[in-house]
């Protein structure tokens, strides 16, 4: 479980814009953190150095001076006297052949040369009665007479600062980034969650139901505030929708019944003329205008509908295989009337949730289009498949299909391709299909069949429910 909690929510959390700001605020925090305590660390470094030489020049020229009023015998009691004191201060003074007179140092370093610069060299030194191995910084001079002396300090304690700084510097920087990336974690959910609930809730309203809102926390800030503004928006969308369909019921009762009312006197009028009538191909002719105005005005009551999201409250999970058998064999006459081969690949039991009546309407309108727009001796197939993200409604035929330049615009209202103005029609059977695709959050795809058209409806897969009866825990 936390396996797939952690795979759902760090791919959200990495594409959100709060977490890439939170990540690029701690890089350039621990950046500037890094550089900001070398150059403390560098500026430190010389200064101490720089203490450190002012000490050494100061116990050299005193001790030179030592030589030049007493010689080297009270050169050498100065500098066994200052070696017996325990401290930082090193001393070393040597004659002409480089053997040692007095000082704290064995030995003559190797690396010190002879030329009054400050040099810095490794020696020996007993500590807590071990021999160990420390650095100092020192200045050697080469005397009158031959002489040499060493002065220098001991600088372990800059090279343990040193050597402290340089181990814990990359442990801080990488604490920082953990941190920071945690934080930014926390804060990036915190932002996802909130962006969230405005999404699903707009994707309700979308869905057509428009009494969702965007909940609001006791914060006040300015994911409220936004909450809030969409709320007022969704409000107004509600009502606007709601007036919506009050127009669209009042179209229904007053123009649907008369025009269903004018049917019935032309055809009444059609009876009493009788075949002979010299008015009856007029009158036959009306009646078929009347059956288009009133297949318009169902068509466009019926997208209104699913556009709206009403039917929504009508669905139920449903066998969309014995959806296919039952709208293809509605149209297997006409097809064979059309000596067209119309043909149901089997499928299993596929279920989906659905309004039965509607996804009948729109396979019923691509099975209509198919059948109407293939030549003789064609072939038209219908079929339901299962898809790892749900079901697939498909048609497809062998016309001449649909230029891969009008595939988006055929779904929209009232539109007519040129290959299809002779044709009877009103442009509103891809709407209505794309309405219904839409209401039951399915996408319809629109390919090539290669001769022909190829129309899926790519449905979601059904959610499960709990069986009657089953023992719930």
């Amino acid at each position: 479980m936390r396996g797939r909690f952690l795979r759902h929510w760090a791919p959200g959390i990495l594409r959100t814009q709060a977490f890439r700001i939170v990540l690029l605020y701690v890089f350039v925090f621990a950046v500037s953190a890094t550089l900001l305590v070398g150059f403390t660390y560098w500026h430190t470094e010389r200064s101490l150095d720089a203490q450190t030489d002012q000490i050494v020049v100061a116990e050299a020229t005193g001790l030179v001076e030592q030589y030049q009023r007493l010689g080297i015998m009270g050169l050498a009691q100065a500098v066994a006297g200052r070696s017996t004191h325990e401290g930082q201060d090193l001393y070393l003074l040597a004659d002409v052949q480089g053997r040692f007179l007095a000082g704290n140092l064995d030995q003559w370093p190797r690396s010190v040369t002879r030329a009054n610069l400050f040099t810095e060299f490794a020696y020996d030194r007993r500590v807590q009665g071990q021999l160990a191995t420390r650095r100092a910084r020192g200045m050697a001079m080469l005397l009158a007479g031959g002489f040499e002396l060493l002065v220098a300090r001991d600088v372990a304690e800059r090279d343990l600062t040193r050597q402290l700084l340089t181990t814990t510097l990359p442990w801080s920087v990488g604490m920082m980034l953990v941190f920071g990336l945690i934080g930014g974690a926390l804060i990036s959910r915190n932002v996802l969650a909130r962006l969230d609930s405005i999404n699903r809730t707009s994707a309700e309203i979308v869905a057509g139901n428009f009494s969702h809102r965007v909940p609001l926390t006791a914060a006040h800030d300015e994911f409220d505030m936004l909450a809030e503004n969409l709320n007022r928006m969704f409000e107004r969308i509600e009502r606007l929708m709601k007036g919506m369909r009050e127009v669209a019921d009042s179209v229904a009762h007053d123009l649907r019944t008369p025009l269903s009312r004018l049917r019935n006197h032309l055809e009444e009028a059609q009876r009493r003329q009788g075949p002979q009538s010299p008015h009856a191909a007029e009158v036959e002719a009306a009646i078929a205008e009347t059956d288009g105005l009133i297949a318009t005005f169902n068509a466009l009551l019926l997208i209104a509908e699913a556009d709206s999201g009403v039917a929504r409250g009508a669905m139920s999970q449903i066998d969309l295989s014995a959806v296919v058998a039952d709208v293809a064999e509605l149209y297997a006459p006409l097809a064979e009337e059309k000596n067209i081969a119309l043909a149901v690949l089997p499928a299993g039991i596929l279920t989906i949730e659905g309004n039965r009546s509607l996804i009948s309407q729109a396979l019923a309108n691509l099975i209509d289009n198919a059948i109407k727009y293939t030549p003789a001796e064609g072939r038209v197939a219908v079929s339901a498949s299962e898809t790892p993200s749900g079901v697939d409604l498909t048609v497809a035929d062998s016309g001449p299909g649909i230029p891969l330049a009008d595939r988006t615009r055929v779904v929209e209202r009232f539109v007519r391709l040129e290959a299809s103005r002779n044709s009877p029609g009103t442009g509103l059977g891809l709407s209505l299909v794309a309405a219904v695709a839409r209401l039951h959050r399915a996408h319809l795809t629109l390919d090539d069949n290669s001769p022909g058209l190829k129309a899926t409806i790519s449905f979601p897969r059904a959610p499960l429910r709990p069986q009657k009866g089953a023992n719930r825990v």
